[in-house]
């Protein structure tokens, strides 16, 4: 595909831009897109990933003044949470334990959940899906179990039987 602007020089850049529900899709090459002044990611004045997540994490309910975020310190590499706010990534594995209770919310924020689940395959997908499905009532039972509501328990444990030899059948 060659470039929108000059039609010249083969479209390296792709943006999809949406306002207000409507998709514009430009294609066009690296020079155009300085000309146009566009920021190209992985050059001088582009943007990155950290600097997203950087952004994001600026936002934190839990602590308003900052002083909260640079005491909270991951004990195998030392990192604060505000340098990790700068960065966007962590310093090590053990971050994940430390700063855990602050990443649910901010991946709720990215991803619009915080649980993976993926892409699936067509082909197996029916029976990931109802899997997913089983996974999810499995809980629900649990819940209801504990709450003592057993007339609702044995409801969702008959749903979990049914969508079980269903699994088997596929």
């Amino acid at each position: 595909m060659n470039c929108q602007e000059c039609g010249k020089k083969p479209a390296t850049l792709h943006f999809t831009k949406i306002v207000n529900g409507e998709k514009t899709e430009f294609h066009i090459c690296e020079t155009c897109a300085r000309e146009k002044g566009e920021l190209i990611p992985g050059t001088a004045g582009g943007f990155s990933i950290h600097n997203l997540l950087s952004g994001l994490l600026d936002f934190d309910p839990a602590s308003v003044g900052g002083a909260k975020q640079q005491t909270l310190r991951c004990e195998q590499c030392g990192l604060t949470y505000g340098q990790f706010s700068k960065l966007g990534r962590f310093g090590c594995s053990s971050c994940y334990k430390h700063f855990e209770d602050r990443l649910d919310p901010l991946f709720k924020r990215v991803h619009g959940n915080v649980v993976h689940v993926g892409k699936v395959p067509k082909r197996t997908g029916g029976r990931i899906q109802v899997k997913r499905e089983v996974d999810a009532l499995k809980k629900q039972l649990a819940q209801r179990i504990e709450q003592e509501e057993f007339e609702q328990a044995a409801e969702i444990r008959d749903q979990i039987r049914e969508l079980e030899k269903k699994i088997a059948g596929l």
